[in-house]
């Protein structure tokens, strides 16, 4: 971007923070459980009480190297624990568990599509395991609480590369990530629980007169939606830019790197303190813990529960089915979703039937319960019965759309429920002649609109239409009734 003779480019790394979704805590076995009273799943362990001592999540570090595979990383076969000492009201044992110089796994990548349809790669720099803090709670004005459910939950960091350049970059990035870790099932990803929080680093490098400056690197905090990630980064643009433009010494040289936390009502950020250093915190390897030690049994176990990811299954469904880009997008956002597709694709259903039903009707029901199209109950055996039904003319596409929401919440075939709620096609020219008759006698002016050839007459036509299928309880072919509603007028 360029602003006067300036060209200005944003430098921006995001640190993406992922809590697992196991059933315990990291290092003891309290509940890891979002919405229960206030400490009600705590221990000595994870309130740090002295003597206690910590034991290994062993899903969560399977789940942390399954997210560091998928990403391409490298799994080193030694990594430790250290604690990274700081004091927090939230932090009662005064020091993080977390991984410092030997992550779980370094040096992956992440593909990202933008809004023009390009691609971007964004490298990954370590994804590494640590336990999360508890919560501070300001609802009383008078004081403020300490949660500590949240303390000790497992929490996957997962550190870019600065290889984005503006806040569509990062948001896409970030959306990837979280469809990767609900593919993968390791996250529920759900920012509104706090399952996953954002903290950019912004700095840009302004180019006036053949001189390149640097402006200080700011860190963003806890930001626990896309659009705090698109507003704080774009804000940080503009005010970066601003001051420099003010006084031109405003540069990293001179300016200390700085944290700052984003306000969603004014959507500015707003200073919090002088970023922290390493050596601030004073790491140094825990003595309680263990190293990890991973091995290739290990790593090819791992491998092999990760399956097709997102971008390979949309590539295959554009190529293979001839899918839009939108469709075979909207179908890799789960992969039970597309698993299903597959398989009723499979047992012989027509490709392009199903995705409509799938993304019409069960899109629809999904959005209205709030869960994904494979969760709305229809199974894959159902969907490919009733598309193949479809297809043979057996349904038409009004009663394919009331069997679907039929099947949702019942155990029988689409062919029981087709016969049980009358919408097996007919195929009687008789009572298709019957109805239309009796749609032609009971609308007269509907008739003479159409045989006028006025403005009027596609309306008309449109309306007899629909006044036969509704006598017919939308069981007679559209086709059928056009053609003989042709012949008759």
């Amino acid at each position: 971007m360029t602003d006067n003779n300036d060209i200005i480019k944003p430098i921006i790394g995001l640190e993406i923070h992922v809590e697992l979704a196991t059933e315990t805590k990291m290092f003891c076995r309290c509940r890891n459980s979002f919405g229960d009273p206030p400490n009600t799943n705590v221990c000595p362990v994870c309130i740090g009480m002295p003597g206690a001592l910590p034991v290994m999540n062993a899903l969560a570090v399977e789940y942390s190297l399954r997210v560091g595979m998928a990403l391409g990383c490298e799994a080193p076969d030694f990594t430790k624990w250290d604690r990274k000492s700081y004091y927090y009201p939230d932090l009662p044992k005064g020091y993080q568990l977390s991984q410092y110089d030997l992550p779980l796994t370094i040096n992956g990548h992440l593909e990202v599509l933008l809004e023009d349809g390009s691609a971007k790669d964004i490298r990954v720099l370590r994804a590494h395991l640590e336990e999360d803090a508890g919560k501070n709670v300001h609802d009383n004005p008078a004081h403020t609480g300490v949660d500590l459910n949240r303390a000790g939950v497992p929490l996957l960091e997962i550190v870019s590369e600065p290889d984005m350049n503006s806040a569509e970059e990062a948001v896409a990035y970030g959306r990837a990530m979280q469809r990767l870790v609900r593919w993968l099932g390791t996250s529920h990803a759900n920012m509104q629980m706090g399952h996953m929080r954002f903290e950019p680093n912004i700095n840009l490098h302004i180019t006036r007169d053949g001189k390149m400056f640097k402006t200080p690197i700011i860190e963003v905090k806890n930001l626990n939606s896309f659009r705090a990630l698109e507003n704080s980064i774009t804000f940080e643009i503009a005010r970066q830019y601003a001051q420099w433009t003010q006084d031109n010494s405003y540069t990293m040289e001179n300016f200390p790197k700085q944290n700052r936390g984003y306000n969603d009502a004014s959507e500015q950020t707003v200073f919090q303190r002088s970023k922290e250093e390493a050596h601030d915190y004073r790491y140094f390897p825990d003595p309680d813990l263990v190293p990890v030690l991973v091995n290739d049994e290990w790593r090819n176990k791992i491998s092999a529960t990760i399956g097709e990811l997102p971008l390979a299954r949309r590539k295959r469904y554009i190529d293979k089915y001839a899918l839009t880009f939108k469709d075979a997008d909207a179908l890799t956002m789960d992969p039970q979703t597309g698993d299903m597709l597959d398989a009723a694709i499979a047992d012989g259903a027509e490709a392009k039937r199903c995705v409509n039903l799938l993304l019409g009707r069960g899109a629809a029901i999904a959005n209205e319960r709030n869960c994904t199209i494979a969760e709305t109950g229809i199974t894959a055996e159902q969907l490919g019965e009733l598309v193949k039904m479809l297809t043979a003319g057996e349904i038409n596409a009004t009663s394919a759309a009331k069997l679907f929401d039929l099947l949702t919440g019942s155990p029988k075939s689409a062919k029981e429920l087709a016969e049980q709620e009358g919408l097996l096609a007919v195929t009687d020219s008789g009572a298709i002649e019957a109805w239309v008759d009796e749609a032609i006698s009971a609308n007269p002016q509907a008739v003479e609109d159409i045989r006028s050839g006025g403005k009027n007459a596609k309306k008309a036509f449109g309306f007899l239409m629909g006044q036969v299928m509704q006598k017919s309880r939308g069981a007679a072919q559209p086709g059928n009734v056009k053609a003989l509603l042709d012949a008759k007028l």
